[in-house]
């Protein structure tokens, strides 16, 4: 149990927090609990403090729960409970409902304690089940108009079989119905994969700015500057990672209708690379080391310098962001009198072959970097910037062994 001043610090704390928030020791005894996890659950306080989590847990789940527990415990790593299966928590009247919950592990005068937030999702998984039945709703309908449309196509060939010119019409009609389905088809797909990407990459670190936020009110020493600054780091960072995503939104939004205004003139590349290696430096990890490019202070270029920066930064960072510690990125830039092609070659997990021919579609991902924060957008919007403006990016990966990205651009905009 915490002493009666850490209970009046965490009781100030957890008052602030709108999720739920429960605090167990290392022996899942609950320690603390908020009113939003009391009203969740359906208990007062008094009732949860000293008793085992399993009283919030369905006694299905009980067996497996303590492994997970206990890995967890092993690990010592904030993650997100239950990822890849549903969770469920039990409400004291003995009903059964989903949740989403963040497990955090942390110490308090040598004790470890679990902090997890806690979210009643019974309501997005309905949402989630009425967007599958009206998926499935469409899905259907799509193909009674299929079957219908290929009725009446068969019905109008055998009607229409000696005029050959009626039958080459029909069968484009066809041919364009049939992709325009398809289409339909396809782009619901799409929208439901993009309102779920949104989804998950937002409530991520979303969730990571609430957690430190709520921690960072505990770190009031002077001595305990270190700790305040690890938690406004990991703040700005997750307000950038968010603001990029939105950049990138933007950008598909404006390719797509064609809104994108070029601005041309005549730049230093030594300028744009050091803003791309000074913005990157900040993202390096521990031993990670970015080699400048040799003799580039005489070369310019007459070309869009944002788009140029854009593509740099995003090949750059995902370099970083798929390389472990202690690796080096190699750019070299090389210019003759018609055009000038960028080379950035990195150390890391590479790309399967099997899934490089989708590497600049939009939305993909591949299986390897599943477990990494990223949208499977910049690729794609890089790849569409550069053509417009005359150029190219292609690559060349091995799995484990790393990848080597190469943009290559006119040096002059026609």
């Amino acid at each position: 149990m915490f002493e009666q001043d850490q209970r009046k610090v965490f009781k100030t704390l957890l008052g602030a927090v709108s999720e739920g928030v429960i605090i167990v020791d290392e022996n899942q005894t609950i320690v603390e609990i908020n009113t939003s996890a009391e009203t969740i659950f359906g208990y007062t306080r008094d009732e949860l403090v000293g008793q085992p989590l399993n009283t919030l847990i369905p006694q299905r789940y009980h067996a497996s729960h303590g492994g997970h527990f206990n890995e967890f415990m092993e690990k010592q790593e904030r993650r997100q409970m239950g990822k890849g299966r549903d969770i469920y928590g039990r409400r004291k009247d003995g009903s059964i409902f989903p949740v989403e919950a963040g497990l955090n592990p942390f110490e308090i005068y040598d004790k470890t304690y679990v902090m997890s937030l806690i979210i009643d999702i019974s309501d997005r998984k309905k949402q989630e089940q009425e967007v599958l039945e009206l998926n499935n709703r469409l899905e259907k309908k799509v193909e009674e108009r299929t079957k219908t449309l290929h009725q009446i196509v068969e019905e109008l060939k055998v009607v229409n079989s000696e005029l050959d010119t009626e039958n080459k019409r029909r069968i484009k009609a066809e041919t364009e119905t049939q992709i325009a389905l398809q289409k339909e088809i396809e782009l619901n797909e799409l929208k439901t994969k993009f309102l779920s990407l949104v989804s998950h990459e937002f409530k991520t670190p979303l969730s990571g700015i609430l957690t430190s936020t709520v921690l960072l009110g505990k770190y009031k020493l002077a001595e305990q500057q270190e700790k305040r600054d690890k938690h406004l780091n990991t703040i700005i960072n997750k307000v950038h990672y968010l603001n990029n995503i939105l950049n990138d939104f933007l950008s598909v939004e404006r390719l797509e209708t064609g809104k994108v205004n070029y601005t041309f003139k005549t730049f230093k590349l030594s300028k744009v690379l050091n803003e791309v290696i000074y913005n990157a430096n900040m993202l390096l990890k521990d031993g990670q080391k970015i080699n400048y490019p040799e003799n580039i202070d005489d070369m310019s270029l007459h070309q869009d310098e944002k788009i140029l920066e854009l593509s740099l930064s995003n090949v750059v960072h995902n370099a970083i962001k798929y390389s472990p510690e202690h690796t080096n990125i190699d750019i070299k830039i090389l210019q003759d009198d018609m055009q000038t092609v960028f080379t950035i070659k990195d150390q890391g997990i590479g790309i399967p072959e099997i899934e490089q021919k989708n590497i600049f579609n939009r939305y993909f991902r591949a299986e390897n970097v599943l477990n990494i924060q990223g949208t499977g957008i910049g690729l794609n919007i890089v790849k569409s910037h550069l053509e417009h403006l005359g150029g190219t990016i292609e690559f060349s990966s091995r799995e484990k062994e790393g990848s080597t990205f190469t943009i290559t651009l006119p040096n002059k905009a026609h």
